[in-house]
This record gives structure tokens, sequence and C-alpha cells, in this order.
């Protein structure tokens, strides 16, 4: 039969195309009309017994190797797009690619999904940094209307974004030393040498690191108070997590005050002090304060928020193993093993195996316990891994808000005009939000 491809010709054996007759060329021979010739093919020539076809004449000669040889081919410089859609016309699986083209042809096919997934997901970065772009102006706005209000505007932008000016870089850099000196201050109180016992013998504090606590709490607090003081919203303010933290990390302070002047008052309410031991230890808390002149810990912190779905099921995964490894391993070891006689017991070895930690305060001791004990290993690093990819790709996505953010509010300058307009594309902005809308109607 005589087969014409966009001009190409080429007169073809009956006995090659029945080689392959699910093919479109092979079921042309099964065809006993017109008609239906005509559904497999875009013209015919009942004078030649020639079939025409509106097709790709340079992509054809693959079409003809497969053919002859029964194994496809693909060249570097082709589209695998175009070669994939030409394929499934002629009705060729790509099951018949052969292995030397196989890895290169389906990574290049798959590298334009994973580019796709990346300019989506900037995408989703811009248009919520524009959104949180939209509140800061908004925010910066209403200052306008306020007693001393550029005044307070430009205080507000120094305490609140650590690379404004060079005072807030100032400001910035002895919070950061004021915090790292009351956790050292908390470390070194707790070794022997520094410890000091009173008459009572009850301890008490260094006085050297006492008049170090006392400045980091006035310094915090004073941060807290002008932070307060120039905020654009007094209602809004202790919503926001780092002003939370803030204002934690000095309650424990005050507490223990009021508790000890109340103890000394009332020496019936003695039981009292052990509150005031507990909240001095939560002084250690000061160390999420870092958060707000760190953009990695901002976006830890915005992941693990946005990520409780993934982490529920981690949990959930871990939660189904250690039930059913442990109640292996006791019913493998109750009788031999001590460490394993109970349950509960078992829970515990469990959970340390399957977190790849392995205490080894408790091991399995015959054979078969040795088994249990791999598997459950084995079977934790499996489940620990299954969602690191996507809490991972979080991290990067509200990272990547967070520096666009940060760019941007960097950029402004209430007092002499906009040094920069934050750049976005509306187009894209508008389809997402519309997209969004969509999405909500069609749940409701």
């Amino acid at each position: 039969i005589s087969i014409n491809v966009g001009g190409f010709k080429k007169k073809m054996r009956s006995n090659t195309l029945l080689r392959f007759p699910e093919t479109r060329l092979g079921k042309l021979l099964s065809c006993h009309s017109k008609e239906s010739i005509l559904e497999l093919c875009d013209d015919y020539d009942d004078a030649k017994n020639e079939f025409y076809f509106d097709r790709n004449p340079e992509l054809f000669p693959y079409v003809l190797h497969f053919y002859n040889t029964g194994k496809l081919h693909v060249m570097g410089e082709l589209c695998v797009f175009s070669f994939s859609q030409e394929i499934e016309y002629w009705g060729i699986n790509e099951f018949f690619i052969d292995s030397c083209c196989s890895y290169s042809y389906h990574g290049r096919k798959m590298e334009p999904d994973q580019e796709k997934w990346e300019e989506q997901s900037d995408q989703e970065s811009t248009t919520s940094s524009f959104d949180e772009i939209l509140a800061f102006y908004n925010d910066a706005s209403k200052f306008d209307k306020q007693p001393f209000g550029n005044i307070r505007r430009q205080l507000w932008l120094a305490l609140d974004n650590p690379g404004y000016s060079v005072l807030s870089r100032v400001f910035s850099v002895l919070s950061i030393l004021v915090v790292l000196g009351s956790i050292v201050t908390m470390c070194l109180n707790s070794l022997p040498d520094f410890q000091i016992v009173d008459s009572n013998g009850n301890p008490e504090e260094d006085p050297r690191f006492e008049i170090v606590e006392h400045f980091g709490i006035a310094w915090f607090t004073f941060e807290l108070v002008a932070r307060f003081a120039v905020a654009p919203d007094f209602l809004k303010f202790f919503k926001h997590a780092l002003n939370l933290i803030d204002l934690m990390s000095i309650l424990p302070f005050y507490i223990t005050l009021i508790v000890n002047l109340v103890v000394e008052s009332s020496p019936t309410l003695a039981n009292l002090g052990r509150v005031a031991q507990v909240l001095r230890l939560m002084r250690i808390f000061r160390i999420l304060k870092l958060a707000r002149h760190s953009t990695g810990l901002r976006s830890l912190g915005a992941t693990l928020k946005y990520s409780y779905r993934e982490v529920g099921l981690l949990l959930l995964y871990l939660s189904v193993g250690i039930s059913i490894f442990s109640v292996v391993a006791y019913t493998i070891e109750k009788e031999e093993n001590e460490g394993l006689a109970t349950i509960p017991a078992c829970w515990w070895w469990a959970t340390v195996s399957m977190t790849t930690v392995g205490y080894g305060d408790v091991v399995p001791g015959s054979t078969a316990g040795k088994l249990t004990a791999s598997a459950c290993i084995l079977a934790g690093i499996l489940v620990v891994v299954l969602p690191i990819t996507l809490i991972f790709n979080k991290f990067s996505h509200f990272y990547r808000r967070q520096k666009q953010l940060e760019s941007a509010m960097r950029s402004c300058d209430f007092g002499d005009g906009m040094k920069e307009v934050p750049s976005v594309n509306l187009r894209d902005y508008y389809a997402y939000k519309v997209k969004s809308l969509m999405a909500s109607l069609t749940n409701m």
C-alpha cells in the first residue's frame, strides 16, 4: 500500500504492517469500505490505492523504523511532547521505546512538570506575599490620622523590621545579644561551681547572674512596651505570635516576683515557692525571641503551622507502627526479658527504635526479637521519610514568601515616597484569587 504523510510518500508491505495490527496502519488492512478507511486517515485515492495523512512528515521516519525493527528511538533534538503525540496518533505505545532512549525520554518528559510545579509554587508565593504586603501598607497608612504619626511610623518600621535602617540593625543586634546572654546565664547558673546556698540551706542565685537577669528583663520589658506604644492597632497587637512570645518571655519573672512576695508575707503558702522554681525554668523559651530576627525560624514556624496534616499523618504512622511492634516484642520477649515484660515498656522500646534514636537501655535478646527490632527500625526509617518532601516544599514556599515580604518592607520610605514598588504580576494575582473563589463556591 502507498502511504502519503504530508507529502512524504512511502510504499509499505502488508506483512510488515500486520506485525502490529493494533496500530493505525495495521487497522487499515482490515477496513472493507471507504467510510471505515476515512475514519483512520485524512484522505484516500481509490485509483492509486494511496492513503493520505495530514501529519508531520519529519517524524514519520521514526514510525517507519518502528515497523521495520519493532523498536522506537528518540533523537535528542526532538520535542518529547510532539513525539509523544505523534506516536499516540499512530497507535504506538511508549512501551516500544528502546532501552537506550527510554531513560532520557521519560526524564525529559518529567522535567516540564517539575518546572511547572516550581512556577506554580512561585506564583502562589508571589500572590500570598502580595497579600501580606498590602496588609503591611494598610497598617502603615493608619499612622496618617494619629498624633505624631510620622515619627511613630518610623519607630514602628525600625522595631518590627530588623533590616530597615541602621538604627533597626543596631536594635536587633542588641536584642539578640541580650537574649543569648540571658540563656547563657541560665545555663551557667545550673553548674555546681556557681550555685550559692543561704544559711537555711536554700539555693540562691549568684548576684552577678541576678544582675544580668534583671537587665535582660528590663530590656525585654522596654522592647515590648516600645512596640506596643508605636503599634498601628493596639487591639491586634497581641494577636501576633511574635508579640505573644515577647510577653511570655517576661511573664515568668513578674509572676515569680509576686509569688515570692506572697510566700514571704504568708509562710503557710510556702508550697508556692515550687511554682516559682518551675517558672524560672521557663526562661529557656526566650530563645524563641530570635524568631523576630531570623527569616528561617519564622518560615519554620509557618511551615509547622500549615503542615499539621503531614505532621498528623507522621504521628499516625508512628503510633500504628509502635502499637504493632510493641505487642509483637511483648509476645516474644515477655518471659525472657524483664525490660520488655509489659506492653507500656515495649511502647518505650518501639518508640525509641522507630525514631532511630536507639538508647540501648532495653534490647531484645532472642533471635525472633532481634528480627522484630530490625523490622521496627526499617519501618521507622520509611515512615519518617515519607512526609519529609512535602514539609520541605512548604518550608521553601514560606521562606520565599518571607524574603519577598522583607524585601518590600525594606524598600519602603514613607517620608520621601516609596523607593521601589513591589513587583507582582496583577493578571496572575487576579487569576489566583478568582480560582480560589471558584474553588470555595464549588465546595459550597
